[in-house]
C-alpha cells in the first residue's frame, strides 16, 4: 500500500494536471456514482490526509464537492492526453476526469466517494494527525496521546494504525523504528522518547518528498536501513537483518529490524 509521501506525490501530480481546470467530461465507474456527472465543474486542488486523496471542486451549479479516493493496495492515478489510450484495461478504470488539456485516470482505486466538501470530516475525521500536514504543537500532542493510549500494544501495530497518526506504512514503520533504536514488536511502553519517534517519522516523510522517494540513509544508492533487507547485513553494525509479521489478519504486514541495533524489550 502506498505510504503518505507517495500519496502526497500523487496529489501533487493531480494538481499539476487539474488544479484550475474546468472538466469537460467525467466518468465515475463505480455503481453508486454511475449517474454522477462532473462536466462543467472547476477543480480547485487535491488535498491529502495520510493515505486519503481529497479532490475538491465546484460544480457548474455552484455546489462544493469532494471526490474522495484511496489507492489501497493496487490503485494509482495516471495523467494522459485527452482521448489518449488508458494506462489499464477498461474494467480496471474507476474514475476519469477530463479537461480540454489533460485526462486523469484512476486505476484500481480501492475507494471512490463523492460528498459535500463541508462533510469531509465524515470520511477522515477518525484519523490521527497527518504527518505531512501542518504539524502544530497541538497535533504533535494529539499524536503522542493516541500512541500512548495503550502502552501494552505492539509498537508496529500502533504505528500502522492510521487512527494514531496518518501516513505511516511498512517502509516508515521499519525505518523509523530503526533510527529510534526501537524494536517494532516491542510494546509501546518500551519506546525510548516516543515524541521523538513521531518527530523522526515526520522528518523522514518530509525528506522523501524532497528526494522523490524514500531515502533514510542519505545515500540514494543504498537508501534504506532495514526495510526489505531480510538476511542482509545491517548497514550500521553488520548484524543480519530480520523480518517478522506485525498486526493481525487480514491486515497483517511484514516488518524488518536489526536485532543488535533494536533489541526487543523482552531481551533486555
Amino acid at each position: 500500500m502506498p505510504e503518505g509521501d507517495a500519496v502526497r506525490r500523487t496529489a501533487d501530480r493531480l494538481d499539476r494536471a487539474l488544479a484550475g481546470e474546468r472538466l469537460t467530461a467525467s466518468d465515475l465507474r463505480v455503481p453508486q456514482l454511475a449517474t454522477s456527472n462532473l462536466a462543467g465543474a472547476e477543480v480547485h486542488r487535491t488535498a491529502t490526509h495520510g493515505k486519503h486523496l481529497l479532490t475538491r471542486l465546484t460544480t457548474a451549479a455552484g455546489e462544493d464537492l469532494t471526490l474522495h479516493t484511496h489507492l489501497k493496495m493496487e490503485g494509482s492515478w495516471r495523467v494522459i492526453a485527452p482521448g489518449g489510450r488508458w494506462p489499464a484495461p477498461a474494467p480496471d478504470v474507476r474514475v476519469v476526469l477530463r479537461s480540454a488539456r489533460v485526462e486523469a485516470v484512476g486505476v484500481l482505486l480501492g475507494l471512490v466517494e463523492l460528498l459535500p466538501t463541508a462533510q469531509e470530516s465524515s470520511v477522515i475525521g477518525h484519523l490521527g494527525p497527518d504527518l505531512l500536514g501542518t504539524w502544530t504543537a497541538e497535533q504533535a500532542a494529539q499524536g503522542l496521546e493516541r500512541l500512548l493510549v495503550d502502552p501494552r500494544r505492539v509498537l508496529g501495530e500502533a504505528l500502522l494504525d492510521q487512527r494514531v497518526v496518518a501516513g505511516i506504512g511498512t517502509i516508515w514503520l521499519a525505518e523509523t523504528c530503526f533510527v529510534q533504536g526501537a524494536h517494532p514488536l516491542s510494546p509501546v511502553a518500551a519506546v525510548p522518547d516516543p515524541a521523538r519517534l513521531l518527530a523522526r517519522a515526520r522528518l523522514m516523510l518530509q525528506a522523501a518528498m524532497t528526494y522523490g522517494r524514500p531515502v533514510t540513509t542519505g545515500d540514494r544508492r543504498n537508501p534504506l536501513w532495514v526495510y526489505g533487507r531480510q538476511g542482509q547485513p545491517c548497514r550500521r553494525c553488520r548484524t543480519t537483518v530480520q523480518a517478522g509479521s506485525v498486526g493481525r489478519a487480514p491486515t497483517m504486514r511484514t516488518t524488518y529490524w536489526c536485532p543488535r541495533c533494536q533489541p526487543r524489550a523482552t531481551d533486555t
